[in-house]
């Protein structure tokens, strides 16, 4: 099978913040290169991309992640055939889940599912019309249909990042993007911010605080990554190849642009990357995180100059090294090179090329 990977890297500073806490409340770290630096989980960075993600996109193209999927099928089947009760809705929905292998359980007079379950709009509403046709029989037949429609039309959101199914692994969905933590190209240590808050109504006489307490927070230069295997998520979009185009290019724009949401009110910690290298493959998706391993060092001048000059000394090195140059190439922020662009054109060119890419991996016969 013909691969097509895209990688994302950037650079990006972030002001003394607390974008990712811990259990402890403390901002993530890790241990890289024998120092201790600052990081943003993937999980973090995951949610705040598929919010921007979700608002460039109709929402019939986005999934749902609930565990209220018995309400959701019962629903769609009352949208198709009004004339049903809700309570038989409701039964017909969690037996045909139950007959898929999805564990389901009532709590608070309510059948929800025991672990958050990631469905797509079409895969509830196809169920809900297969349920209809088909009301009163259980065999082997029907469990291995209804499944079937679990598996297929996905949404772009469930294609891009995956479904993991516990109970049913065969109802899982490959997440055809992977994204990295995001760690400081150098060390870090935290900080703390000491603040009060004092009661509005207290007597004018009153010196004291009426609320003391503490933020721990760090600043950082980050090195970030991300890949999508692109003949993945095509064959996850039913080959639609525009679609798939178009969802590699919002993602670019997710990742490029989006930022979790821990302590923003606090910290108005929105910043955009200092630079951005977005390479096509068709060898295998490669991280460049060991541009970091020895810890970016400056006694004035900050991080982020250095930190690019590194990234881009490395990726050649590694190019040259290991795997083949990149097929296409886009920048912005990086030096001199001669792909430099902006956003605007970033995107808009990946997306053409893409889709030629896909054109030609069709017309050549393979997937």
């Amino acid at each position: 099978m013909k691969r097509l990977y895209v990688d994302f890297h950037v650079i990006q500073t972030v002001p003394p913040s607390c974008v990712n806490r811990d259990d402890t409340g403390s901002p993530k770290t890790a241990l890289y290169g024998g120092v201790r630096r600052a990081r943003v989980s993937s999980q973090s960075w995951k949610r705040a991309m598929r919010e921007m993600l979700r608002e460039d996109f109709q929402e019939e193209n986005f999934g749902i992640r609930t565990k209220r999927i018995v309400g959701l099928i019962a629903k769609e089947i009352r949208v198709l055939e009004p004339s049903i009760a809700e309570d038989e809705a409701l039964f017909l929905a969690a037996r045909i889940l139950k007959l898929c292998g999805v564990s389901t359980e009532k709590k608070s007079e309510e059948e929800k599912t025991r672990a958050l379950f990631f469905i797509s709009r079409t895969q509830a509403r196809n169920l809900a019309k297969y349920i209809l046709s088909h009301q009163g029989e259980v065999d082997k037949d029907i469990k291995i249909e209804a499944k079937k429609l679990l598996k297929e039309n996905h949404s772009i959101d469930i294609a891009l990042f995956g479904r993991m199914v516990a109970d049913q692994p065969d109802l899982n969905a490959e997440a055809s993007s992977q994204v990295a933590h995001s760690i400081s190209t150098h060390r870090v240590d935290n900080e703390y911010d000491y603040f009060t808050a004092i009661d509005d109504m207290a007597p004018e006489d009153n010196a004291g605080a009426d609320m003391i307490g503490v933020v721990e927070f760090n600043s950082s230069t980050l090195y970030r990554y991300a890949t999508v295997a692109v003949h993945n998520l095509a064959r996850e979009l039913n080959g639609e190849k525009e679609l798939t185009a178009r969802a590699v290019q919002e993602f670019a724009k997710a990742f490029i642009q989006s930022m979790p949401t821990g302590k923003q009110n606090t910290f108005a910690n929105r910043t955009l990357p200092d630079a951005v290298l977005v390479t096509v493959r068709r060898d295998q998706p490669v991280n460049l995180v060991g541009a970091f391993e020895e810890p970016v060092r400056t006694s004035e001048g900050g991080y982020a100059a250095e930190s690019i000059r590194r990234l881009e000394a490395y990726a050649e090195k590694t190019y040259a090294d290991y795997v083949d140059a990149p097929e296409h190439s886009w920048a912005i922020g990086m030096g001199e090179k001669e792909n430099n662009v902006n956003k605007k054109d970033l995107l808009q060119s990946l997306q053409e090329a893409l889709l030629k890419e896909l054109v030609d991996m069709d017309s050549s016969g393979q997937e």
